[in-house]
This record gives structure tokens, sequence and C-alpha cells, in this order.
């Protein structure tokens, strides 16, 4: 067993506490019930659907994982403390805009998004054939080539709330660098 003198183990608690994180990880979760009927928004992209989600903004679930992940990442509380649903000038909010607000005071924090790794869980509709331009658009946002986000679909193979169709759900890891 190493023993450390306590004034050494002062000193680097001191030291730790002057360093700054250079990077940070965060992971952010989304779900919402389905309603026949409604717009389907994921990744701020259009989806052709006879189902879209239960929620007080346009519900893009994607988004509002990616919001949690960074606000996760950077120790600012998550979705529902920036914009609660609550709150009536969210009403039916477009999520990509929520995602700028977010972004924007990251990066004027001095923190850039390094990537974005993203799942999105859907029986249907099959999510391949938009899956790149879902990549483009939140790559765009975050100011990022698109191959630092990455788009993956996944059914629930008829099991559960997903798999019955009742609800979608996503969840997104980001590693956030500081410049």
């Amino acid at each position: 067993m190493i023993r450390v003198k306590r004034s050494s183990a002062q000193n680097l608690a001191r030291l730790l506490r002057k360093t700054e994180m250079k990077f940070r990880v965060g992971l952010g979760h989304d779900t919402h019930r389905l309603e026949a009927g409604r717009r389907l928004v994921i990744g701020g992209v259009d989806i052709q659907h006879d189902r879209g989600p239960v929620s007080h903004s346009d519900g893009d679930v994607l988004l509002h994982a990616l919001i949690d992940a960074i606000l996760g990442a950077l120790g600012w509380g998550d979705i529902g403390e920036w914009f609660p649903d609550t709150d009536e000038q969210f009403q039916g909010a477009d999520s990509t805009q929520l995602l700028e607000e977010v972004v924007k005071k990251a990066h004027a924090e001095g923190w850039q998004i390094e990537n974005a790794d993203c799942i999105v869980f859907a029986q249907k509709p099959k999510l391949s054939p938009y899956k790149q331009t879902i990549a483009e658009h939140i790559a765009e946002q975050l100011g990022v080539d698109t191959d630092q986000v990455n788009v993956k679909a996944k059914t629930g193979e008829k099991v559960g709330p997903v798999g019955r169709e009742e609800a979608i759900c996503a969840e997104v890891v980001v590693m956030m660098l500081r410049s």
C-alpha cells in the first residue's frame, strides 16, 4: 500500500480543483408516447408516418436526447429545466431552435462537440432512408463534420411500448472538448 503524506494529498486536491477538465461525456435519453395523426420529426427531419409524438414541443425525441446529453456533459441540468413543458412559450417549439440555444451557450463557454453517437428506437417507420439526412442536419446544428455524428436505428422487436408502436425513444452520447 502506498501512503501519501497528508500535505501531499492536500496539495494534489488543490491542484486538481485548479485543473479544468478538457473533455466531458454526456448521456441523454428521451421517450414520447405516439398517437395517430400527429407529425413525426426525428433529428430535425420530417418523417412520413401515420403517428407522431404526444408532447409540449414538436416532440423531436432525438434532438431532446441530444440536448440532454450536452447539458449533462456540462453539468447544466436537463432539458426540462431549460425548456419546461409548463411554460407556454415552448408550446409547439421547434427542437432545432432549442438545440441552437444550448449549442450557442456551450460555444460561448469554450466547449465544442467532438462527436455524437445517437440511437433512435422505433418499431416503425424504418429509419434507414433518413439516417444520413438526420446526421447531416445534426452536424450542421452542432457545427461539426457529418462524420462526427452517427445515427443508428433500432426496432423494439415487437416487444414493449416501442415494439407495440406506442412509444418512440432515443439515446445519445456526446463528447465535449474545451477549445
